[in-house]
């Protein structure tokens, strides 16, 4: 299915000389965060992937990179939403029924509340650089 569904969807010569093979892994990525700290390896500066790993869920990686060499507190910020944000839309089978039960009481206030959708939207597009610790 995945190989009919990727033929497609690309231009039509891509597709007929795409080569196929079996499926041999089917597990999925970890979604991790770190934070390397101080930010730096000797007398080299760390930004970017180097200095942390943000889960893809918060978007941020580019945009948290350029803002390394200002400020780490905002790095730690960053992390939070993203951490925080990946636990939201992503199932994880061991935080059972009740972290199910939480992720919608989470969405549904999200949905409903002026200050939560206006907290995440202010995370989402990126903090100012004159975040404190």
């Amino acid at each position: 299915m995945f190989w009919d569904e990727l033929r497609r969807r690309l231009d039509p010569r891509a597709a007929e000389s795409l080569a196929t093979g079996p499926s041999i892994e089917k597990s999925i990525a970890p979604l991790r965060s770190f934070v390397a700290e101080p930010m730096r390896f000797g007398r080299l500066f760390l930004a970017g992937d180097a200095a942390h790993i943000v889960p893809p869920t918060g978007a941020k990686s580019l945009n948290l990179a350029a803002s390394d060499v200002r400020c780490l507190a905002r790095v730690w910020k960053a992390e939070r939403f993203s951490w925080w944000f990946t636990s939201l839309l992503h199932k994880f089978p061991e935080n059972g029924a009740i972290g199910r039960r939480l992720q919608r009481a989470e969405l549904d206030y999200l949905v409903r509340s002026h200050a939560a959708s206006t907290a995440l939207a202010e995370n989402y597009v990126g903090l100012p650089f004159d975040v404190s610790g």
